[in-house]
């Protein structure tokens, strides 16, 4: 008897195999003991057939062993269910030889309790329980043949055969119990892995942003004033001299430089904004998101719209984003609407739904999600977003009325 691999009740089933080995071994061993009381030849016959018995049972249990070591089953005795065939097989031998010695011994009658175990063990649904009555009913014939019918005679096997399958329930109950835990921890652990491979995805994400970011603010804005700089000195020197043309080459240089630090701040950009434009990353957004949560989501753009510098638009589609996270599980809500407007020099994101609202007085200045009147993660990180660029974010909602998140920003090289 074995349960689950891995299973932390693997010392329960441990303790359960050896008790039932242990008792096999002690039976066999008191009909060989009690074998002189048949003379000979019988005695002989007797121990030759029960030393067969316990050789048989031995091979079960190291058979269901080593098919267990290779993973084809989750147990030792119960591992030769691999084969079809195996266990009936396995299990009829082993009545017949214990037949040979109850029709021989009294005390071979005992061997049917372990028997009863290996049953309902290895014998899948009403097996068991039949088996264990058929043996019953041979025990009680062959003790009353050895020792005579008496009132003991019946009710100690009737009593075993209960005890047997009492246990056996309870061992198949925690033995199924013990899988689901498995499966479960398996789960568990699959879940805590993807988990981990997404925060690490993120943070990944996250640091090339805050590269591109950095490289903009410093080399890209730097190498853009030596390009100005330089082409204000060159026409500060019309004659051309030598030293407009080292100023000329310098500038070549430099807008060269430029030109690579823009395409490696775009490398760094998120993969739905390499393969195309913000807007076209914002429309991929909500069609998946829409079939993932089955929720309507329309996407306008309002006015002209041009490419804006990495750092904006990897800020407005990670809002987005959240935002479209936030309604999909907390809001209840059966449209979104996702706008991206332009004016001037100002870009704005505004993303609405008609979920179930919250009240964003009793919410406090870090409101929750839309649906909720907790504090939201998520909101606090789109806050923190669009504060390192000097943008805005306003959250509007009341309780059954949707809500509405905006962030606004003035949009500069």
């Amino acid at each position: 008897m074995t349960g689950p691999q891995g299973s932390a009740l693997n010392p329960v089933f441990l303790g359960l195999r050896i008790g039932l080995h242990s008792l096999v071994l002690g039976l066999v061993v008191l009909v060989i003991a009690t074998a002189g009381a048949a003379g000979f030849p019988g005695a002989m016959v007797l121990t030759i057939v029960a030393v067969v018995f316990l050789g048989s049972y031995a091979f079960g249990a190291m058979l269901g062993r080593s098919l267990a070591g290779t993973g084809r089953t989750g147990g030792a005795v119960g591992a030769i269910r691999s084969g079809a065939w195996a266990a009936p097989a396995w299990l009829g031998v082993l009545t017949a030889e214990w037949l040979v010695l109850a029709a021989l011994s009294a005390e071979a009658m005992y061997l049917v309790f372990p028997l009863f175990f290996l049953y309902l063990h290895v014998l899948a649904g009403w097996r068991g329980p039949v088996a264990v009555l058929v043996t019953t009913l041979l025990a009680i014939l062959a003790f009353g043949n050895q020792r005579g019918f008496s009132v003991g005679g019946v009710v100690g096997p009737l009593l075993g055969a209960a005890l047997a399958v009492a246990i056996g329930l309870a061992y198949r109950s925690l033995a199924r119990e013990a899988q689901e835990r498995e499966i479960l921890i398996g789960e568990l652990l699959t879940a805590r892995s993807r988990l981990a491979a997404a925060e690490r995805a993120a943070g990944v994400q996250e640091e090339r942003g805050r590269l591109a970011r950095e490289i903009h603010d410093t080399v890209s804005q730097s190498l853009s004033s030596i390009v100005m700089l330089l082409h204000a000195a060159e026409r500060s020197d019309p004659a051309g001299g030598a030293a407009a043309v080292r100023m000329r080459q310098a500038r070549d240089a430099a807008t060269a430089a430029l030109a690579e630090t823009r395409q490696f701040i775009d490398e760094l950009a998120p993969p739905m904004l390499r393969q195309g434009t913000l807007v076209e990353a914002l429309e991929r957004l909500a069609a998946e998101t829409g079939r993932t949560s089955g929720i309507r989501i329309g996407v306008t753009v309002a006015g002209e719209f041009e490419p804006l510098p990495t750092r904006y638009e990897t800020a407005l589609l990670r809002i987005a984003q959240g935002a479209l996270s936030n309604a999909v599980q907390h809001a209840g809500a059966t449209r979104i609407d996702l706008t991206l407007s332009t004016l001037d020099t100002e870009v704005i994101l505004d993303v609405v739904d008609d979920g179930v609202g919250f009240d964003t007085a009793a919410a406090g200045p870090a409101p929750g999600t839309a649906g909720t009147g907790r504090t939201s993660f998520g909101l606090r990180a789109m806050r923190e977003r669009v504060a390192e660029l000097g943008g805005t974010l306003t959250v509007e909602s009341a309780p059954g009325t949707g809500t509405s998140v905006v962030a606004g920003f003035e949009v500069g090289e």
